[in-house]
């Protein structure tokens, strides 16, 4: 019994970790402080360039 068991919990992990590596996880990308910051300044200034040729 104890063989059998033994077999099977190795082959149920095996389906487990294939069935994992299927399914990416839906988690948003890490994106740093610094990075967000660069990326906000980015918009401000392409939102004042976009303001600025609306006046003209």
């Amino acid at each position: 019994m104890n063989r059998k068991k033994k077999i099977y919990e190795t082959l149920k992990k095996k389906d487990k970790r294939a069935n994992a590596k299927l399914h990416k996880s839906n988690k948003p990308r890490y994106i740093s402080k610094a990075e967000r910051e660069k990326i906000a300044a980015q918009q401000d200034a392409n939102e004042a360039s976009n303001s600025d040729e609306g006046e003209h």
